[in-house]
């Protein structure tokens, strides 16, 4: 469903999939080959979510902010992985958010940085580059090699963006 809330209605870019069931609303603006991927939410209606290119946004992922005070922001090339909560704040480029994580209100994750399956960012929690944030609440476990940057964040990135080939290809 995508759908219009208080006159904003969402803008998708070029060359992107959005799962059928998926439900993107309001003030939501994404970039170019993005993903939103089956019961995914991303919710504009009380404040704004811009999201870059190359983001994924996978299946059960909820993306909302708060009420006239934490807009969403997403850079390019980040992965969010199944069930995760993104909430009313900054996830900058090359990102990798684990699956069933939870980043709350007013956190800034910065570039180059995995947050680890099931980790929670509480309100405010500032992750700096090249960093792997877990547990609960999340904390610094390590930096990232490089090997990991570009094994994991950009390979499951590109592997979204193949995957969405696949389903584009069935629509023709």
């Amino acid at each position: 469903m995508i759908k219009a809330v208080r006159g904003k209605s969402p803008i998708i870019g070029e060359d992107c999939f959005i799962a059928e069931n998926a439900t993107i609303v309001g003030e939501v603006s994404m970039g170019k080959q993005c993903s939103v991927w089956f019961n995914a939410v991303l919710r504009g209606d009380v404040h704004y979510i811009k999201m870059g290119d190359k983001v994924n946004v996978q299946d059960g992922a909820v993306i909302h902010c708060t009420y006239k005070k934490s807009p969403t922001i997403i850079g390019d090339n980040v992965s969010i992985g199944h069930n995760a909560i993104i909430h009313g704040c900054t996830v900058k480029d090359n990102v990798l958010v684990g699956m069933g994580s939870i980043i709350m209100d007013d956190c800034i994750v910065e570039s180059n940085s995995i947050i680890a399956a099931g980790a929670v960012l509480t309100k405010g929690t500032h992750v700096p580059s090249g960093s792997i944030f877990a547990g609960m609440p999340a904390k610094k476990i390590k930096d990232i090699s490089p090997e990991l940057s570009s094994g994991e964040i950009n390979r499951i990135a590109e592997a979204y963006i193949m995957y969405a080939g696949w389903f584009k290809e069935e629509d023709k």
